[in-house]
């Protein structure tokens, strides 16, 4: 039998006994067996709610999923990267690299994507550059945000 062939329930099955790093590493195609690229239907088994929620509250406890139960519209997927950037970088706002890509976050959730940084680039100075100007242009916003948010009557 094809792997490919396995019914949704067994994959999920499968996917359940898989650790965070395991997990994630499938959904990014970087395992030997490269999960995503087997098929949609694998990659969309990986990324079910239900195995990134008994992922969180086995990582961050129940307490903590209740929270989040009721307070978010992301997937639990999500809710995870977010809560495992927060204990990574902490919650303010940071420069973080993933692969080649780099991030501005705040309180672990990606504001914006500044750019890919390949060593292998010649322009160097130009990439930094731009890169700085995203900074910068994103200083601007949070600047006029937090000028609204002192204006605002609720405050």
């Amino acid at each position: 039998m094809r792997m490919e062939a396995l019914p949704v329930e067994l994959c999920l099955n499968i996917f359940g006994f898989l650790d965070h790093p395991t997990l994630a590493t499938a959904l990014q195609g970087t395992l030997k067996i490269k999960l995503n690229l087997v098929c949609r239907k694998w990659k969309k088994a990986a990324s079910d709610d239900a195995i990134w929620l008994k992922l969180f509250t086995v990582r961050w406890g129940e307490d903590l999923a209740e929270f989040f139960s009721s307070h978010h519209s992301k997937s639990w997927k999500e809710v995870y990267a977010i809560q495992h950037r927060c204990d990574r970088y902490g919650l303010g706002l940071k420069i973080i690299t993933e692969g080649d890509d780099c991030y501005l976050i705040h309180q672990g959730e990606i504001q914006r994507h500044l750019g890919r940084w390949d060593g292998k680039n010649s322009k160097e100075e130009e990439s930094c550059s731009e890169i700085s100007d995203k900074i910068l242009f994103f200083i601007g916003d949070l600047e006029v945000a937090c000028a609204e948010a002192k204006r605002s009557p609720f405050f």
